[in-house]
Protein backbone atom coordinates (compact mmCIF):
# COMPACT_ATOMS: atom_id res chain seq x y z
CA UNK A 1 0.00 0.00 0.00
CA UNK A 2 2.74 2.46 0.98
CA UNK A 3 4.62 1.82 -2.27
CA UNK A 4 1.46 2.42 -4.29
CA UNK A 5 0.77 5.72 -2.53
CA UNK A 6 4.37 6.85 -3.00
CA UNK A 7 4.21 6.03 -6.73
CA UNK A 8 0.96 8.00 -7.07
CA UNK A 9 2.60 11.01 -5.43
CA UNK A 10 5.66 10.89 -7.69
CA UNK A 11 3.51 10.38 -10.79
CA UNK A 12 1.47 13.45 -9.92
CA UNK A 13 4.59 15.57 -9.54
CA UNK A 14 5.93 14.60 -12.96
CA UNK A 15 2.59 14.91 -14.80
CA UNK A 16 1.74 18.27 -13.28
CA UNK A 17 -1.50 17.02 -11.79
CA UNK A 18 -2.94 18.75 -8.77
CA UNK A 19 -3.11 16.31 -5.90
CA UNK A 20 -4.64 16.33 -2.49
CA UNK A 21 -4.34 13.36 -0.24
CA UNK A 22 -2.63 10.57 -2.10
CA UNK A 23 -5.19 7.78 -1.65
CA UNK A 24 -6.53 8.01 -5.22
CA UNK A 25 -10.12 8.67 -4.04
CA UNK A 26 -12.55 11.56 -4.61
CA UNK A 27 -10.96 12.75 -7.83
CA UNK A 28 -14.37 14.29 -8.31
CA UNK A 29 -16.64 15.12 -5.34
CA UNK A 30 -18.12 12.04 -3.72
CA UNK A 31 -21.81 11.25 -4.17
CA UNK A 32 -24.14 9.12 -2.09
CA UNK A 33 -26.60 9.15 0.82
CA UNK A 34 -26.40 9.75 4.58
CA UNK A 35 -29.21 9.17 7.08
CA UNK A 36 -28.60 12.03 9.52
CA UNK A 37 -30.61 14.97 8.13
CA UNK A 38 -33.87 13.06 7.82
CA UNK A 39 -33.56 10.25 10.35
CA UNK A 40 -30.93 11.12 12.97
CA UNK A 41 -30.46 8.18 15.34
CA UNK A 42 -33.26 6.11 13.80
CA UNK A 43 -30.80 3.72 12.15
CA UNK A 44 -31.01 -0.01 11.49
CA UNK A 45 -29.81 -2.78 9.25
CA UNK A 46 -33.10 -2.72 7.34
CA UNK A 47 -32.76 1.03 6.74
CA UNK A 48 -29.39 0.59 5.05
CA UNK A 49 -30.44 -2.39 2.96
CA UNK A 50 -33.77 -0.85 1.92
CA UNK A 51 -31.99 2.38 1.01
CA UNK A 52 -29.40 0.50 -1.03
CA UNK A 53 -32.15 -1.19 -3.00
CA UNK A 54 -33.88 2.15 -3.54
CA UNK A 55 -30.66 3.70 -4.84
CA UNK A 56 -30.52 0.98 -7.48
CA UNK A 57 -34.23 0.83 -8.38
CA UNK A 58 -34.60 4.62 -8.65
CA UNK A 59 -31.59 4.86 -10.96
CA UNK A 60 -29.74 7.12 -8.53
CA UNK A 61 -26.82 4.72 -8.23
CA UNK A 62 -26.31 4.84 -11.96
CA UNK A 63 -26.18 8.64 -12.13
CA UNK A 64 -23.41 8.56 -9.52
CA UNK A 65 -24.73 8.17 -5.96
CA UNK A 66 -22.65 5.21 -4.86
CA UNK A 67 -21.87 5.70 -1.14
CA UNK A 68 -24.32 4.52 1.56
CA UNK A 69 -23.15 6.29 4.71
CA UNK A 70 -24.33 5.26 8.17
CA UNK A 71 -24.08 8.20 10.55
CA UNK A 72 -24.12 8.25 14.39
CA UNK A 73 -25.83 5.92 16.91
CA UNK A 74 -24.70 2.54 15.58
CA UNK A 75 -22.32 1.29 18.30
CA UNK A 76 -22.67 -0.49 21.64
CA UNK A 77 -19.56 0.65 23.48
CA UNK A 78 -16.20 -1.14 23.52
CA UNK A 79 -15.24 -4.70 24.33
CA UNK A 80 -12.62 -5.78 26.86
CA UNK A 81 -9.87 -5.23 24.28
CA UNK A 82 -10.96 -1.70 23.47
CA UNK A 83 -12.61 -2.41 20.12
CA UNK A 84 -15.94 -0.88 19.15
CA UNK A 85 -18.96 -3.19 19.21
CA UNK A 86 -21.76 -2.76 16.71
CA UNK A 87 -25.26 -2.67 18.19
CA UNK A 88 -26.68 -6.10 17.35
CA UNK A 89 -30.21 -5.00 18.18
CA UNK A 90 -30.06 -2.47 15.37
CA UNK A 91 -27.73 -4.52 13.14
CA UNK A 92 -28.41 -8.17 13.98
CA UNK A 93 -26.31 -9.53 11.10
CA UNK A 94 -23.29 -7.43 12.08
CA UNK A 95 -21.52 -4.70 10.15
CA UNK A 96 -19.50 -7.02 7.92
CA UNK A 97 -22.66 -8.68 6.64
CA UNK A 98 -24.32 -5.31 6.07
CA UNK A 99 -21.27 -4.11 4.13
CA UNK A 100 -21.32 -7.29 2.03
CA UNK A 101 -24.95 -6.75 1.07
CA UNK A 102 -24.32 -3.11 0.15
CA UNK A 103 -21.33 -4.14 -1.95
CA UNK A 104 -23.47 -6.72 -3.77
CA UNK A 105 -25.65 -3.85 -5.00
CA UNK A 106 -22.62 -2.23 -6.62
CA UNK A 107 -22.46 0.37 -3.85
CA UNK A 108 -19.88 1.44 -1.26
CA UNK A 109 -20.30 1.47 2.53
CA UNK A 110 -19.59 4.47 4.74
CA UNK A 111 -19.50 4.80 8.52
CA UNK A 112 -19.18 7.48 11.15
CA UNK A 113 -17.16 8.30 14.24
CA UNK A 114 -15.92 11.40 16.03
CA UNK A 115 -12.47 12.73 16.84
CA UNK A 116 -13.62 13.07 20.44
CA UNK A 117 -14.21 10.96 23.50
CA UNK A 118 -17.87 10.70 22.41
CA UNK A 119 -19.74 11.11 19.17
CA UNK A 120 -22.22 13.98 18.83
CA UNK A 121 -25.03 11.64 19.97
CA UNK A 122 -22.86 10.56 22.93
CA UNK A 123 -21.78 7.14 21.76
CA UNK A 124 -18.16 6.00 22.02
CA UNK A 125 -15.81 8.28 20.08
CA UNK A 126 -12.48 7.44 18.50
CA UNK A 127 -10.15 9.96 20.15
CA UNK A 128 -7.10 8.00 21.42
CA UNK A 129 -8.63 4.78 20.00
CA UNK A 130 -7.84 5.55 16.36
CA UNK A 131 -5.73 2.47 15.59
CA UNK A 132 -8.31 0.08 17.03
CA UNK A 133 -11.22 1.73 15.28
CA UNK A 134 -9.49 1.96 11.91
CA UNK A 135 -8.80 -1.80 12.12
CA UNK A 136 -12.47 -2.45 12.90
CA UNK A 137 -13.63 -0.32 9.98
CA UNK A 138 -11.23 -2.10 7.62
CA UNK A 139 -12.30 -5.53 8.87
CA UNK A 140 -15.96 -4.63 8.38
CA UNK A 141 -15.37 -3.58 4.75
CA UNK A 142 -15.86 0.16 5.23
CA UNK A 143 -15.09 2.37 2.20
CA UNK A 144 -15.76 5.82 3.70
CA UNK A 145 -15.35 7.43 7.12
CA UNK A 146 -17.21 10.57 8.17
CA UNK A 147 -15.21 11.84 11.14
CA UNK A 148 -16.95 14.36 13.40
CA UNK A 149 -15.75 16.93 15.95
CA UNK A 150 -17.80 16.56 19.15
CA UNK A 151 -16.33 16.17 22.65
CA UNK A 152 -12.76 16.75 21.47
CA UNK A 153 -11.45 17.28 25.03
CA UNK A 154 -10.24 20.78 24.22
CA UNK A 155 -7.82 19.70 21.53
CA UNK A 156 -8.64 22.55 19.19
CA UNK A 157 -8.07 26.30 19.00
CA UNK A 158 -5.27 26.47 16.45
CA UNK A 159 -4.93 24.90 13.00
CA UNK A 160 -2.04 22.78 14.25
CA UNK A 161 -4.03 21.31 17.14
CA UNK A 162 -6.94 20.32 14.93
CA UNK A 163 -4.69 19.09 12.14
CA UNK A 164 -2.76 16.83 14.51
CA UNK A 165 -5.95 15.37 16.03
CA UNK A 166 -7.42 14.48 12.65
CA UNK A 167 -4.12 13.26 11.22
CA UNK A 168 -3.96 10.43 13.76
CA UNK A 169 -7.02 8.79 12.21
CA UNK A 170 -5.73 9.48 8.69
CA UNK A 171 -2.53 7.62 9.54
CA UNK A 172 -4.48 4.80 11.20
CA UNK A 173 -6.70 4.34 8.13
CA UNK A 174 -3.70 4.21 5.83
CA UNK A 175 -2.07 1.73 8.17
CA UNK A 176 -4.86 -0.77 7.57
CA UNK A 177 -4.08 -1.08 3.86
CA UNK A 178 -7.75 -0.58 2.95
CA UNK A 179 -8.55 2.56 0.93
CA UNK A 180 -11.21 4.65 2.69
CA UNK A 181 -12.49 8.04 1.67
CA UNK A 182 -11.76 10.31 4.66
CA UNK A 183 -14.37 13.02 5.25
CA UNK A 184 -13.66 15.53 8.02
CA UNK A 185 -16.63 17.05 9.82
CA UNK A 186 -15.05 19.73 12.01
CA UNK A 187 -17.45 22.49 10.88
CA UNK A 188 -14.68 24.68 9.49
CA UNK A 189 -13.08 25.27 12.88
CA UNK A 190 -9.41 26.22 12.97
CA UNK A 191 -9.42 27.10 9.26
CA UNK A 192 -9.78 23.54 8.02
CA UNK A 193 -9.93 24.84 4.44
CA UNK A 194 -6.22 25.69 4.78
CA UNK A 195 -5.03 22.24 5.88
CA UNK A 196 -7.78 19.76 5.08
CA UNK A 197 -6.30 18.95 1.68
CA UNK A 198 -3.18 17.55 3.36
CA UNK A 199 -4.99 14.67 5.07
CA UNK A 200 -8.59 14.42 3.87
CA UNK A 201 -10.77 13.92 0.82
CA UNK A 202 -13.25 16.53 2.06
CA UNK A 203 -13.63 18.90 4.97
CA UNK A 204 -16.72 20.60 6.33
CA UNK A 205 -16.43 24.37 6.05
CA UNK A 206 -19.46 25.48 8.09
CA UNK A 207 -21.85 24.56 10.85
CA UNK A 208 -24.62 22.05 10.15
CA UNK A 209 -27.06 22.83 7.38
CA UNK A 210 -30.70 23.67 8.11
CA UNK A 211 -33.61 22.95 5.75
CA UNK A 212 -34.13 26.63 4.92
CA UNK A 213 -33.04 28.80 2.00
CA UNK A 214 -32.35 32.17 3.67
CA UNK A 215 -33.62 32.09 7.27
CA UNK A 216 -31.05 33.51 9.73
CA UNK A 217 -30.63 31.62 13.01
CA UNK A 218 -28.59 32.54 16.08
CA UNK A 219 -27.39 28.94 16.33
CA UNK A 220 -25.49 29.60 13.09
CA UNK A 221 -23.61 32.50 14.63
CA UNK A 222 -20.60 32.46 12.37
CA UNK A 223 -21.70 34.30 9.24
CA UNK A 224 -18.31 35.31 7.82
CA UNK A 225 -15.73 32.54 7.68
CA UNK A 226 -12.95 35.01 6.83
CA UNK A 227 -13.45 36.85 10.14
CA UNK A 228 -10.97 36.13 12.96
CA UNK A 229 -13.97 36.10 15.30
CA UNK A 230 -15.59 33.14 13.52
CA UNK A 231 -15.22 30.68 16.39
CA UNK A 232 -18.70 29.15 16.73
CA UNK A 233 -19.88 27.60 13.45
CA UNK A 234 -22.92 26.08 15.18
CA UNK A 235 -25.90 24.65 13.34
CA UNK A 236 -29.13 25.73 11.62
CA UNK A 237 -27.13 27.30 8.79
CA UNK A 238 -29.28 28.18 5.78
CA UNK A 239 -28.32 27.45 2.20
CA UNK A 240 -27.53 31.11 1.58
CA UNK A 241 -25.46 31.35 4.76
CA UNK A 242 -23.27 28.45 3.64
CA UNK A 243 -22.92 29.78 0.08
CA UNK A 244 -21.81 33.17 1.37
CA UNK A 245 -19.45 31.59 3.88
CA UNK A 246 -17.55 29.49 1.33
CA UNK A 247 -17.26 32.29 -1.26
CA UNK A 248 -13.83 33.59 -0.13
CA UNK A 249 -12.10 30.23 -0.55
CA UNK A 250 -13.93 28.24 -3.20
CA UNK A 251 -10.59 27.61 -4.90
CA UNK A 252 -9.26 25.47 -2.03
CA UNK A 253 -11.04 22.38 -3.33
CA UNK A 254 -9.42 20.38 -6.11
CA UNK A 255 -9.28 16.75 -7.31
CA UNK A 256 -8.72 14.60 -4.24
CA UNK A 257 -10.08 17.04 -1.63
CA UNK A 258 -13.19 19.23 -1.49
CA UNK A 259 -14.93 21.92 0.51
CA UNK A 260 -17.89 20.10 2.08
CA UNK A 261 -21.00 22.30 2.36
CA UNK A 262 -22.83 19.56 4.33
CA UNK A 263 -25.47 17.12 3.18
CA UNK A 264 -28.30 17.90 0.79
CA UNK A 265 -31.73 18.78 2.18
CA UNK A 266 -33.61 18.07 -1.05
CA UNK A 267 -36.85 16.26 -0.22
CA UNK A 268 -36.99 17.04 3.50
CA UNK A 269 -39.84 19.53 3.14
CA UNK A 270 -38.48 22.85 4.39
CA UNK A 271 -37.94 24.52 1.02
CA UNK A 272 -39.85 25.09 -2.20
CA UNK A 273 -39.08 23.26 -5.42
CA UNK A 274 -37.23 26.30 -6.78
CA UNK A 275 -35.20 26.61 -3.59
CA UNK A 276 -34.24 22.93 -3.70
CA UNK A 277 -33.17 23.32 -7.34
CA UNK A 278 -30.95 26.25 -6.36
CA UNK A 279 -29.56 24.37 -3.36
CA UNK A 280 -28.68 21.33 -5.48
CA UNK A 281 -27.23 23.45 -8.32
CA UNK A 282 -24.92 25.40 -6.02
CA UNK A 283 -23.68 22.29 -4.20
CA UNK A 284 -22.82 20.80 -7.61
CA UNK A 285 -21.16 23.94 -8.98
CA UNK A 286 -19.23 24.64 -5.77
CA UNK A 287 -17.88 21.09 -5.94
CA UNK A 288 -19.29 20.03 -2.60
CA UNK A 289 -19.83 16.32 -2.03
CA UNK A 290 -23.40 15.42 -3.03
CA UNK A 291 -24.70 13.35 -0.12
CA UNK A 292 -28.48 13.05 -0.18
CA UNK A 293 -29.95 13.60 3.27
CA UNK A 294 -33.57 12.57 2.74
CA UNK A 295 -35.37 9.31 3.46
CA UNK A 296 -35.17 7.52 0.13
CA UNK A 297 -37.85 5.06 1.18
CA UNK A 298 -40.38 7.89 0.80
CA UNK A 299 -38.68 9.62 -2.13
CA UNK A 300 -41.06 11.86 -4.08
CA UNK A 301 -41.12 12.21 -7.85
CA UNK A 302 -40.29 15.92 -7.68
CA UNK A 303 -37.24 15.24 -5.51
CA UNK A 304 -36.08 12.49 -7.84
CA UNK A 305 -36.22 14.88 -10.82
CA UNK A 306 -33.92 17.28 -9.00
CA UNK A 307 -31.44 14.69 -7.74
CA UNK A 308 -31.14 12.82 -11.05
CA UNK A 309 -30.42 15.73 -13.43
CA UNK A 310 -27.31 14.56 -15.33
CA UNK A 311 -26.61 17.99 -16.82
CA UNK A 312 -26.16 19.43 -13.33
CA UNK A 313 -24.37 16.37 -11.94
CA UNK A 314 -21.93 16.71 -14.86
CA UNK A 315 -20.96 20.12 -13.42
CA UNK A 316 -20.21 18.45 -10.08
CA UNK A 317 -18.27 15.64 -11.73
CA UNK A 318 -16.42 17.81 -14.25
CA UNK A 319 -12.90 16.34 -14.53
CA UNK A 320 -11.16 19.71 -14.17
CA UNK A 321 -12.60 20.02 -10.66
CA UNK A 322 -12.86 23.81 -10.67
CA UNK A 323 -15.47 25.47 -8.48
CA UNK A 324 -17.56 28.41 -9.56
CA UNK A 325 -16.60 31.73 -7.99
CA UNK A 326 -18.77 34.68 -7.12
CA UNK A 327 -18.21 37.64 -9.41
CA UNK A 328 -21.00 39.93 -8.21
CA UNK A 329 -23.10 40.36 -5.06
CA UNK A 330 -25.82 43.00 -4.74
CA UNK A 331 -27.35 43.50 -1.29
CA UNK A 332 -30.07 46.05 -2.09
CA UNK A 333 -32.68 43.86 -3.76
CA UNK A 334 -36.24 43.51 -2.46
CA UNK A 335 -36.22 41.92 1.00
CA UNK A 336 -37.88 38.57 1.69
CA UNK A 337 -39.75 37.86 4.92
CA UNK A 338 -36.46 37.28 6.73
CA UNK A 339 -35.04 40.64 5.65
CA UNK A 340 -32.74 39.07 3.06
CA UNK A 341 -32.43 40.61 -0.40
CA UNK A 342 -29.45 39.48 -2.47
CA UNK A 343 -28.66 39.11 -6.16
CA UNK A 344 -25.53 37.14 -7.02
CA UNK A 345 -23.68 36.06 -10.16
CA UNK A 346 -21.34 33.07 -10.12
CA UNK A 347 -19.12 31.74 -12.91
CA UNK A 348 -16.59 28.97 -13.40
CA UNK A 349 -14.57 27.18 -16.05
CA UNK A 350 -15.34 23.65 -17.21
CA UNK A 351 -13.56 20.83 -19.01
CA UNK A 352 -12.96 21.57 -22.69
CA UNK A 353 -13.29 25.35 -22.44
CA UNK A 354 -16.98 25.57 -21.51
CA UNK A 355 -18.21 27.87 -18.77
CA UNK A 356 -20.94 27.49 -16.13
CA UNK A 357 -22.89 30.57 -15.00
CA UNK A 358 -25.45 30.82 -12.17
CA UNK A 359 -27.73 33.82 -11.70
CA UNK A 360 -29.05 33.72 -8.11
CA UNK A 361 -32.05 35.63 -6.84
CA UNK A 362 -32.09 35.36 -3.03
CA UNK A 363 -34.58 38.19 -2.72
CA UNK A 364 -38.28 38.67 -2.09
CA UNK A 365 -39.36 39.42 -5.67
CA UNK A 366 -38.65 38.13 -9.15
CA UNK A 367 -35.75 39.95 -10.80
CA UNK A 368 -34.14 40.42 -14.18
CA UNK A 369 -30.44 39.64 -13.86
CA UNK A 370 -27.73 40.33 -16.43
CA UNK A 371 -24.07 39.37 -16.56
CA UNK A 372 -21.72 40.58 -19.28
CA UNK A 373 -19.03 38.40 -20.80
CA UNK A 374 -16.56 40.79 -19.18
CA UNK A 375 -17.95 39.77 -15.79
CA UNK A 376 -18.40 36.09 -16.61
CA UNK A 377 -14.73 35.75 -17.60
CA UNK A 378 -13.42 38.18 -15.00
CA UNK A 379 -10.98 35.65 -13.56
CA UNK A 380 -9.45 35.05 -16.99
CA UNK A 381 -8.60 38.72 -17.37
CA UNK A 382 -9.90 41.90 -15.69
CA UNK A 383 -11.52 44.89 -17.39
CA UNK A 384 -12.59 42.91 -20.44
CA UNK A 385 -9.08 41.68 -21.24
CA UNK A 386 -10.04 37.99 -21.22
CA UNK A 387 -9.98 36.64 -24.79
CA UNK A 388 -13.33 34.90 -24.20
CA UNK A 389 -14.96 38.35 -24.16
CA UNK A 390 -14.37 38.53 -27.91
CA UNK A 391 -16.03 35.21 -28.72
CA UNK A 392 -19.60 34.20 -29.48
CA UNK A 393 -21.16 31.78 -27.00
CA UNK A 394 -24.05 29.37 -27.21
CA UNK A 395 -26.17 29.28 -24.05
CA UNK A 396 -27.56 25.98 -22.71
CA UNK A 397 -30.13 25.84 -19.91
CA UNK A 398 -29.12 23.02 -17.55
CA UNK A 399 -32.63 22.61 -16.11
CA UNK A 400 -34.63 22.76 -19.35
CA UNK A 401 -34.56 18.96 -19.80
CA UNK A 402 -35.55 18.11 -16.25
CA UNK A 403 -37.35 14.75 -16.13
CA UNK A 404 -41.14 14.92 -16.14
CA UNK A 405 -42.62 14.10 -12.73
CA UNK A 406 -45.03 11.62 -14.32
CA UNK A 407 -42.10 9.56 -15.63
CA UNK A 408 -40.29 9.82 -12.29
CA UNK A 409 -43.40 8.52 -10.54
CA UNK A 410 -43.61 5.58 -12.94
CA UNK A 411 -40.00 4.71 -12.08
CA UNK A 412 -40.68 4.92 -8.34
CA UNK A 413 -43.80 2.74 -8.68
CA UNK A 414 -42.38 0.19 -11.14
CA UNK A 415 -41.61 -3.43 -10.51
CA UNK A 416 -37.95 -4.41 -10.87
CA UNK A 417 -38.54 -6.25 -14.14
CA UNK A 418 -40.11 -3.15 -15.72
CA UNK A 419 -37.30 -0.75 -14.84
CA UNK A 420 -34.90 -1.47 -17.73
CA UNK A 421 -37.53 -0.44 -20.31
CA UNK A 422 -38.46 2.67 -18.33
CA UNK A 423 -34.83 3.74 -18.11
CA UNK A 424 -34.37 3.11 -21.82
CA UNK A 425 -37.47 5.12 -22.68
CA UNK A 426 -36.21 7.91 -20.43
CA UNK A 427 -32.84 7.98 -22.26
CA UNK A 428 -31.27 7.54 -18.82
CA UNK A 429 -27.68 8.60 -18.32
CA UNK A 430 -25.82 5.69 -16.75
CA UNK A 431 -22.45 6.83 -15.42
CA UNK A 432 -21.46 3.26 -14.57
CA UNK A 433 -21.42 2.58 -18.32
CA UNK A 434 -20.25 5.98 -19.58
CA UNK A 435 -18.40 8.12 -17.06
CA UNK A 436 -19.09 11.83 -16.92
CA UNK A 437 -15.58 12.49 -18.19
CA UNK A 438 -16.14 10.30 -21.24
CA UNK A 439 -19.64 11.69 -21.72
CA UNK A 440 -18.26 15.22 -21.74
CA UNK A 441 -15.56 14.21 -24.22
CA UNK A 442 -18.29 12.87 -26.51
CA UNK A 443 -20.41 15.98 -25.87
CA UNK A 444 -23.31 13.76 -24.85
CA UNK A 445 -26.48 15.83 -25.26
CA UNK A 446 -27.84 14.64 -21.91
CA UNK A 447 -25.01 16.48 -20.17
CA UNK A 448 -25.26 19.70 -22.14
CA UNK A 449 -28.77 20.96 -21.35
CA UNK A 450 -30.99 22.70 -23.92
CA UNK A 451 -29.77 25.49 -26.20
CA UNK A 452 -31.75 28.65 -25.44
CA UNK A 453 -29.76 31.41 -27.13
CA UNK A 454 -26.40 32.94 -27.96
CA UNK A 455 -24.25 35.75 -26.63
CA UNK A 456 -22.48 37.92 -29.20
CA UNK A 457 -18.88 39.07 -28.58
CA UNK A 458 -18.88 41.70 -25.87
CA UNK A 459 -22.49 40.88 -25.02
CA UNK A 460 -24.40 39.81 -21.93
CA UNK A 461 -26.43 36.95 -20.55
CA UNK A 462 -29.82 38.08 -19.26
CA UNK A 463 -32.66 36.15 -17.66
CA UNK A 464 -35.72 36.68 -15.50
CA UNK A 465 -35.11 34.79 -12.26
CA UNK A 466 -37.90 33.93 -9.83
CA UNK A 467 -37.60 34.91 -6.16
CA UNK A 468 -35.57 32.41 -4.11
CA UNK A 469 -34.42 30.74 -7.29
CA UNK A 470 -31.60 30.64 -9.82
CA UNK A 471 -30.92 30.05 -13.50
CA UNK A 472 -27.99 27.81 -14.41
CA UNK A 473 -26.31 27.75 -17.84
CA UNK A 474 -23.49 26.05 -19.69
CA UNK A 475 -21.79 28.35 -22.22
CA UNK A 476 -20.12 26.82 -25.28
CA UNK A 477 -17.84 28.80 -27.58
CA UNK A 478 -18.89 29.04 -31.24
CA UNK A 479 -16.35 28.10 -33.92
CA UNK A 480 -12.73 27.51 -33.03
CA UNK A 481 -13.17 28.80 -29.50
CA UNK A 482 -10.48 31.50 -29.67
CA UNK A 483 -7.69 31.64 -27.18
CA UNK A 484 -8.49 29.24 -24.36
CA UNK A 485 -7.17 29.17 -20.83
CA UNK A 486 -4.79 26.34 -19.98
CA UNK A 487 -6.48 23.49 -18.13
CA UNK A 488 -4.87 20.87 -15.93
CA UNK A 489 -3.51 17.83 -17.73
CA UNK A 490 -5.78 14.83 -17.92
CA UNK A 491 -5.14 12.03 -15.49
CA UNK A 492 -3.26 9.05 -16.80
Amino acid sequence: MAATLHFAFVLALFTGQAIGVNNGLARTPQMGWNNWNALGCDVSESLLLDTSKKLVDSGLRDVGYNYVVLDDCWSDGRDENGFLKDDLKKFPSGMSAVADEIHKEGLLFGMYSSAGEMTCARYAGSLDWEANDAKSFANWGVDYLKYDNCYHMGRFGTPKLSFDRYKVMWDAINGTGRPMLYSLCNWGEDYSHTWGMSIANSWRMSGDIYDSFTRPDDLCSCTDASSPFCVAPGSHCSVLNIINKVAPYVDRGQPGGWNDLDMLEVGNGGMTDEEYKAHFSFWAALKSPLLMGNDLRTLSASSLTILNNPAVIAISQDPDGRSVARIRREMNAAKDKYGVGEIQVWSGSLYGGDQVVILLNAAGEDARISASLEEIFLHDGPEGSAPQNNEEWEVYDLWANRMEESLAQKILDAKAEDLPKLFKDANWYNSTELSYKEGLKKKDARLMGKKVGTIKPGGSLTAKVKRHSMEMYRLKSVGLGGKRKVHAKEEL
